[in-house]
């Protein structure tokens, strides 16, 4: 008997939808479990759950297959697959962040970690002496420097490359796409070597700054010109049709309408440069003291100082570690809400006013 196709809802779940996956689900647990467990001299978790996987698809094509068509089966198995790999991902990326903040809860838990810097506080002094407060002011005077470099930069490269154009247009396309995946250290070697040696400079704030936003500014570029592309050409035409200039359309109908697009790519290069390590350690020195000024002495990081105490082998230096890495995790959310809620408003008056 030959199945007809008949037309199905494509939006939604039906009832045949969830019980074809919790039967498959139940079936497949059921039969690798007897199998795996008692029959087969097999054991441990990890190859547990890649036969279940397997038998769970298995079980699912076939029990998709007693009432549907061809189409339907290979629907199904697909979602079933992408589903999984994205269920994946976030279970991984939710046990990095959930062990980084349990490993430091305990430096968390006590108030001076936020308020004081450590430089009364030693690797055998306890956690409620101490704090990570000069780097987390480090961190934000840097990135708040880099930002004012990176992004007019970044949007003035994308501005060129999608609305200007030129002769130069594609070997400023090609350089900022292999700027993407320039490795951190060179970006902190060139800065060293350029700012340090050969201007002189004293390993500060400042170069730190410059060495992050030599890895911003590929990032924040080439995502500004994807979103810029997004602007529908007819908004252009508009505004050249009504006598406005071309630096008059980009000004006032390009960028205020991929303005919230535009802070994501800010998160974005945000996001490459907050927690690199290795620029920031050529060039801004590390200290235990609250340094604000960028241009004078060693100023620390919220990175550079995770990285100095979890290579002491103290059992506080680990917590403190763990806690200054938590605390950037905290820092780069909060950045990401602020732009996204500013970017939201601005685009709602923006609309407003028109």
């Amino acid at each position: 008997m030959s199945i007809v196709d008949v037309p199905r809802r494509v939006g939604g779940r039906t009832l045949d939808d969830v019980l074809a996956v919790v039967g498959a689900l139940l079936g497949s647990l059921a039969l690798v479990w007897t199998a795996y467990q008692n029959l087969l001299p097999t054991s441990g978790l990890l190859g547990f759950l890649c036969c279940w996987y397997a038998v769970f698809l298995l079980m699912y094509a076939g029990v998709t297959a007693l009432r549907h068509p061809r189409t339907v089966v290979a629907d199904r198995v697909a979602a079933a697959v992408v589903h999984a790999l994205a269920g994946l991902v976030g279970v991984a990326l939710l046990l990095v962040i959930g062990y980084t903040f349990w490993r430091g809860s305990d430096a968390l838990g006590h108030g001076n970690f936020f308020v004081s810097d450590l430089s009364g506080a030693g690797p055998l002094d306890p956690l409620n002496k101490g704090g990570v407060l000069h780097a987390v002011v480090g961190t934000l005077v840097e990135m708040a420097m880099a930002v004012a470099i990176t992004l007019p930069l970044g949007v003035a490269c994308a501005v060129f490359l999608n609305e200007v154009r030129g002769p130069l247009t594609r070997p400023v396309r090609t350089v900022v796409e292999a700027m993407t995946a320039l490795p951190s250290i060179v970006a902190g070697l060139f800065i060293y070597v350029t700012v340090l040696v050969f201007a002189g400079f004293e390993r500060s704030g400042l170069a730190a700054s410059l060495a992050v936003g030599v890895m911003m500014l590929p990032i924040i570029a080439r995502a500004s010109e994807v979103v810029l592309r997004v602007v529908p050409g007819g908004l252009r035409e508009a505004s050249l049709a009504l006598g406005a200039s071309q630096w008059q359309t980009v000004w006032r109908v390009v960028l205020p309408t991929a303005r919230p697009s535009l802070a994501t790519a800010l998160i974005l290069g945000v996001a490459r440069g907050v927690g690199e390590t290795s620029p920031v350690l050529l060039t801004a020195g590390y200290t235990t003291y609250l340094n604000a000024d960028p241009t004078h002495g060693p100023m620390a990081s919220l990175p550079l100082v995770t990285f100095n105490l979890a290579k002491s082998s103290e059992a506080v230096d680990q917590s403190r570690a763990f806690g200054a890495a938590s605390v950037l995790l905290a820092l780069v959310l909060a950045l990401f809400v602020i732009a996204r809620v500013v970017a939201a408003r601005s685009g709602n008056s923006k609309g407003g006013r028109s």
